[in-house]
């Protein structure tokens, strides 16, 4: 005797009337209110910050340039700029008194002996008038001189980024396993390894930099643990996020087996986030060495401090050169990064 099975019957699908349809609102009121309230907002804030002014200013230039209106602040400012920033000054050119144990006949590569007049004011002792006086003076002129000192200098400041990047790494791994939700100890750890990921993130370079000046001295090791301690700060934030949202699937099979979070972290979350984490290294080494030229401003080392000098001194041409290699060398950074990057994405 055979059993006979309901057979199921397939229903077609009832067409929506047109009058039935529904589209959600991108935007409700609600939302409305929210931007009125943001406008107000930014309004308020951008008359404390001179917005208004900076927008006039920039209409003036805009008008200045295409001759509606002459001598505008903007442009006189950037012209003035440009006139001192050029040309780039390569050559070094030291006067011959100020070297020690110089040897006319053994000159450095490529650079030669000039004498030049110098005209200075002085007061004559007998009529206490000031009389001009003319002298000659021998300078040493290095046609490349400037630049290897640049180049140099530029040298110790990728020297600090790096080793400041490498610090990073090694603090921010530890604070990342223990912020991670999913992975930390207790909620003790996770509590105060965020609490200290937030404190390093919060404190800038420089300020770090002439605290660490005062405690190690001027030179590059201040550089290096003021870039290092605060660019943990970020990779710590972003390692642990990132181990948070890593695909559970894999995670859980291993746990299932019984296997210990650490082997789990190292075989099913590390080749996830590994890309990511590249690319975060990258860039905190690029940014790194753009910062380095800025805390070597209060002496941790690189060329901020010739960068500093060089602008006291109203020595521009200089400043241009140091500018140029430091775009030079962002640039060639950035290109590197890329091509790191698409072996990974491959």
């Amino acid at each position: 005797m055979s059993t006979l099975h309901p057979t199921v019957v397939p229903t077609p699908n009832k067409a929506i009337p047109p009058e039935e349809w529904f589209h959600k609102p991108p935007f409700k009121a609600k939302s409305f209110f929210i931007a009125f309230c943001l406008l107000v907002l930014l309004a308020w804030t951008g008359h404390n910050t001179e917005i208004p002014r900076m927008m006039g200013l920039l209409g003036d230039w805009g008008l200045d340039v295409i001759g509606v209106k002459e001598n505008s602040q903007v442009g006189a400012g950037f012209q003035k700029v440009g006139e001192d920033l050029f040309p780039l000054v390569i050559a070094d050119k030291t006067p011959v008194s100020r070297l020690e144990n110089f040897d006319p006949e053994n000159l450095p590569r490529f650079s030669r002996i000039e004498i030049q007049e110098v005209r200075e004011m002085t007061m004559n002792s007998d009529t206490f008038e000031m009389v001009e006086t003319v002298s000659e003076v021998e300078y040493l002129v290095e046609p490349v001189g400037y630049l290897q000192h640049v180049l140099k200098k530029m040298v110790e400041t990728l020297e600090i980024a790096i080793w400041g990047t490498v610090i990073s790494l090694i603090v921010s791994a530890p604070l990342a396993y223990l912020s991670a939700r999913n992975y930390t100890p207790h909620v003790i750890f996770y509590q105060g390894a965020r609490a200290l990921v937030g404190m390093l993130r919060s404190v800038p370079e420089l300020i770090s930099a002439l605290f660490l000046v005062l405690a190690f001295g001027f030179g590059p090791i201040a550089g290096i643990l003021a870039l290092g301690l605060h660019s943990a700060g970020f990779l710590g934030k972003f390692f642990a996020e990132d181990i948070e949202n890593a695909e559970k699937g894999a995670q859980e099979a291993l746990l299932s087996l019984g296997t210990s979070k650490p082997k789990v972290l190292w075989y099913a979350v590390m080749p996830q986030v590994l890309p990511s984490y590249v690319a975060y290294t990258l860039y905190i080494l690029d940014r790194n060495v753009r910062m380095a030229s800025v805390i070597g401003i209060v002496g941790a080392g690189g060329i901020g401090q010739e960068l500093k000098g060089r602008y006291d001194m109203f020595n521009y041409g200089h400043v241009a050169t140091i500018l140029l290699v430091l775009f030079i060398t962002v640039f060639a950074l950035d290109q590197f990064s890329a091509q790191i990057r698409k072996k990974l994405i491959r």
